[in-house]
């Protein structure tokens, strides 16, 4: 297993270009790129990939992290510049996006799926808990409702991306402004339904 001690500049520098050199191969569609290919397009010996990453798929799963980090970080940018509801709804839209990255590491990720790698478990994790902080800000601004969780969001996101039919990201993007709008909803508990607040 690689070391968790701090790296040093020289080896950090290292590690993020081989990690930013497998992220390229993978999304331009190489999916079968071997790690002499990766440590080339890095600048490094395969030597030096071996002592970042134990395996070719512990590279691919620490790219896949990587992306799910950098959105998961979005929220709290989102809610600096704009309204609740506006955030989530912004914030659904790049998990769309993050889901056209994944089926072009597709093949790449395929590799991981017969280890037993906890990369995707987390990911969800992560994303469910970044939209329970869209949602919980929504919820006090008195912008959404109160009783949908973020699992159940990316659940119902989900079963839209996770199809393969032309124009997927299309209908992807219309479900994610009809959730938008259905969670800018909370239920007054009277015979009229559903009240608009804001």
């Amino acid at each position: 297993m690689p070391s968790s001690r701090p790296l040093r500049a020289d080896a950090r520098r290292n590690r993020e270009a081989l990690l930013a050199a497998a992220r390229e191969a993978f999304l331009a569609g190489d999916t079968d790129a071997h790690v002499e290919d990766i440590a080339k397009r890095a600048g490094v010996a395969v030597g030096t990939l071996y002592r970042h990453f134990d395996t070719r798929e512990a590279l691919i799963a620490e790219v896949y992290r990587q992306e799910v980090a950098e959105l998961c970080a979005a929220p709290t940018r989102l809610l600096a510049e704009h309204p609740a509801d506006d955030a989530l709804h912004a914030f659904l839209l790049l998990l769309v996006e993050h889901s056209a990255t994944g089926k072009g590491m597709g093949e790449a990720l395929e590799s991981i799926t017969a280890t037993d790698s906890p990369v995707f478990d987390e990911a969800r994790d992560d994303m469910a808990d970044a939209l329970d902080h869209l949602l919980t800000a929504g919820v006090k601004a008195g912008l959404l409702r109160d009783d949908v969780s973020g699992r159940i969001v990316l659940r119902a996101l989900g079963g839209i991306c996770g199809m393969r039919a032309s124009g997927w990201q299309d209908d992807a993007r219309r479900v994610a402004a009809i959730l938008c709008d259905g969670l800018r909803h909370t239920y007054a508990g009277t015979e009229e339904g559903p009240e608009r607040l804001g």
